[in-house]
């Protein structure tokens, strides 16, 4: 059976069940424990602190792929009303993995999609482990060009190992649906929002990810293909895994630095599964702020800003 916790993050949750079972068994017996249950709180907070603010990139990794943390429809059913999910490419069939419709932002009306992964065994085999098919990048295409037709603001939410890279995949054109996805999004006439709630992974996260505005949760990460994928190839061992993370800058602090995104969402110390409704809310603040801020732009400025930061991205300076 799966846990729900990460090898770093043991000596956290042993000492939290401690703490439990030393507060059960107070009450239980209607003994006052009160004193020693402080100590204890007092310890593990520090050791939280200690844990989680020296994480590594492979860490941050893991927690990116935390088995609780909150995925796509989690946010959907709190932030948004009046989600109507749409289904289909009009092409060759419907994904899963990737899930969107019309939807309304505290009463405005908005075009929300992401990418979906699964709790248990059968959920993961119907969303693909979140790994889009192409038939899935063309029904998020139609989904914006929907979006552009009747106005409304795209917000997408990334979160995918990357796209799906089976021979039938291939076949029904992933890389075509992909680079039709890039294009179209570059030349949106409507604001687009994106964000990087867990796993940013290659053109699977780039086909939803050119936006207005791209804001990554403090322990997402965004890369250009998995940690492991690197270590195979690099070193021929995927136990480099930790090694290749590292190497690849994949944090969002990472990949602020080097201008790729335009802002980190903070988390609570551990992870947004620790409390997601403080995480929803930050995304909450956020969508407002770019809602307010772009919904009245001109369509040319709003394009000719776009093209900009994404020109910016890979500019340098040599030196002597």
């Amino acid at each position: 059976m799966e846990t729900s916790w990460l090898d770093f993050e043991k000596p956290i949750v042993e000492l939290e069940q401690k703490i439990r079972d030393l507060r059960e068994f107070a009450d239980r017996e209607g003994l006052e424990f009160g004193e020693a249950i402080h100590k204890l709180e007092v310890k593990a907070e520090r050791l939280r602190r200690e844990v989680y603010s020296n994480l590594t990139p492979w860490q941050r990794v893991q927690l990116a792929r935390h088995p609780r943390r909150p995925y796509f429809l989690d946010y959907l059913d709190v932030l948004f009303t009046d989600f109507t999910e749409l289904h289909g490419d009009r092409c060759f069939g419907d994904d899963a993995a990737i899930v969107g419709g019309p939807a309304r932002f505290e009463g405005r009306p908005v075009m929300v999609l992401g990418q979906q992964k699964g709790r248990n065994t059968r959920e993961k085999m119907a969303r693909n482990f979140g790994m889009p098919h192409p038939e899935g990048y063309r029904k998020a295409l139609r989904l914006m060009r929907l979006a552009e037709k009747f106005g409304m603001p795209l917000i997408t939410f990334v979160d995918t190992p990357g796209a799906y890279p089976g021979i039938g995949a291939e076949e029904r054109g992933q890389s075509e649906a992909i680079a039709r996805n890039l294009r179209e999004m570059a030349g949106l006439r409507v604001p687009i929002l994106v964000l990087v709630i867990g796993e940013g992974g290659s053109g699977g996260a780039l086909a939803i990810a050119v936006g207005d505005r791209i804001l990554m949760l403090e322990n997402s990460v965004y890369s250009v293909i998995t940690a492991e994928g690197c270590a195979a190839i690099l070193w021929k061992d995927q136990a480099k895994a930790p090694d290749a993370a590292a190497a690849m800058k994949v944090t969002a602090q990472d990949i602020l630095n080097f201008g790729i995104i335009d802002g980190i969402v903070p988390e609570p110390s551990g992870g947004a599964h620790r409390d997601p409704a403080a995480v929803t809310q930050a995304l909450r603040d956020e969508i407002r702020r770019f809602l307010t801020e772009h919904a009245s732009l001109p369509v040319d400025q709003l394009l000719d800003a776009r093209l900009a930061k994404f020109l910016r991205i890979g500019v340098y300076a040599e030196t002597a």
